[in-house]
């Protein structure tokens, strides 16, 4: 075999039809991968790997309008992020920090992941004092804002690597009601979200979706599907700065605010349950699974993609005789804006859908995903596949579900016992300091209590 060739930087300028001036910059910001050799008077000699990756670069660059950012991480192997997150450099901005899904998070990130710091951000201020008498302030901070207050959104963004986008207006009739206040937080609070990450440069987004986006009936569920468009698209505009923005979405969540199953304990003590319709079935998740959703999406996410959990159904029917058996069921009939069934992946959705690492994943379909490569050993979902809650093949039956209805009280019951715990020692150690400096006790205990 005769040498490979070497090209001087007049040459590869020809060849390209780009200046010299521009060999000379792509070789400062591509020096990872354009390393010309130095003859002994420093003159440099480009080699055949190195004209094709300038070429590669200037397809992209020119052509592709790709940003610097987006191509180096092309160039280095189809953007592959698949690396283990170090979790204890990491500062995470957490909004919503205060809700059933925000405490769940942060007593993982805790107890398993310990990351540097994770920032609540949220509007309720008693809320916060409760995480904080719990959690304390080692690694959690707390910020008052609101996701509609962009400015007070950069500001809480500032200098963190992660936000997970958990804050929402949530309840169906609530929306319907103030259709208003909905977009403002659902879907402007999203594209403030958008502006300030990139502004600021987070490296990753995760928003939380539902399946109530899916073929949306209610307001709810349209202003969440507007949310996932904007996450979606907000690729496009994060340019150099190379923020990526993902969404997770599921359904139904054990031992959150909005479940069912408080409603069916409050009911039971009457004797008689209240069911809109005996056909109804519905998707299952517990808030475990939902975080490590979260912590999988932030893992691989390369931005564009939406995660759906691979999880079981249940019918409404099973799950009243597993909370309350024996006491009379009311049918009352469907609800405004509520479905029979749940859907997380519609059969458009499903063309674009892979198996992968014990989930769903909705690849994106723009022009921005065209040149990743992940994902190679996920499975393609065939063209008319579906995700309903009345055709999955797996179902939690009525032993299944006690066992999770117990095991969710129980989690419920440690957590209030813990706060009270927490909350009983502030008290005496308030009262003590107080007798001991003789400022004598309060006219009111409610600051305490």
């Amino acid at each position: 075999m005769g040498e490979s060739h070497e090209y001087r930087i007049q040459e590869v300028s020809e060849k390209l039809e780009v200046p010299i001036s521009t060999i000379r910059y792509w070789e400062v910001e591509f020096a990872d991968v354009i390393k010309p050799k130095r003859t002994d008077g420093r003159q440099r000699r480009y080699t055949e790997r190195d004209l094709d990756q300038l070429m590669q670069i200037r397809e992209l660059l020119h052509f592709k309008n790709r940003s610097i950012a987006q191509t180096r991480r092309i160039l280095k192997g189809g953007n592959a992020d698949l690396e283990q997150i170090q979790w204890d450099r990491q500062t995470i901005v957490l909004t919503g920090g205060t809700g059933s899904f925000g405490k769940h998070f942060c007593k993982l990130m805790l107890e398993k992941y310990r990351p540097r710091a994770v920032r609540i951000y949220s509007r309720d201020e008693l809320k916060q004092h409760e995480m904080r008498q719990i959690y304390g302030e080692e690694v959690l901070r707390y910020f008052i804002g609101d996701v509609r207050d962009g400015e007070r959104l950069r500001r809480a963004m500032e200098g963190a690597d992660i936000v997970v986008h958990a804050a929402a207006l949530k309840q169906v009739p609530s929306c319907e009601y103030n259709p208003f206040e909905a977009v403002k937080t659902n879907i402007l609070g999203a594209e403030n979200i958008i502006d300030a990450a990139i502004d600021v440069g987070v490296k990753k987004v995760v928003a939380l979706s539902t399946d109530k986006a899916v073929n949306p009936v209610n307001l709810y569920g349209a202003t969440k599907l507007c949310a996932e468009k904007i996450f979606i698209q907000g690729n496009s505009y994060s340019a150099a700065r190379g923020t990526r923005f993902s969404c997770v979405r599921y359904g139904n969540v054990i031992g959150s605010r909005g479940s069912v199953i408080p409603v069916f304990r409050e009911q039971m003590k009457t004797g008689k349950i209240t069911i809109t319709d005996e056909r109804m079935t519905r998707f299952w998740i517990t808030l475990d699974q939902a975080v490590e959703l979260v912590i999988s999406a932030l893992s691989y996410a390369q931005g564009g993609e939406i995660y759906v959990p691979k999880i079981p159904s249940m019918r409404i029917m099973d799950l009243a005789k597993a909370i309350a058996p024996g006491c009379k069921i009311d049918f009352i009939g469907i609800r405004p804006g509520e479905k029979l069934h749940e859907i997380l992946i519609t059969e458009e959705e499903g063309r674009n859908t892979i198996f992968y690492k014990d989930m769903y994943v909705i690849l994106p379909n723009y022009t921005w995903w065209e040149d990743r490569r992940n994902y190679k050993d996920g499975q393609k979902m065939p063209d008319d596949f579906t995700y309903s809650s009345n055709k999955n093949s797996e179902w939690l039956e009525i032993d299944d579900l006690k066992k999770l209805v117990r095991e969710s009280a129980s989690a419920e019951d440690q957590s209030t016992a813990a706060f009270l715990s927490t909350l009983h020692r502030l008290n005496e150690k308030t009262v003590l300091k107080m007798i001991n400096s003789e400022e004598g006790l309060p006219e009111t205990s409610a600051q305490y209590s």
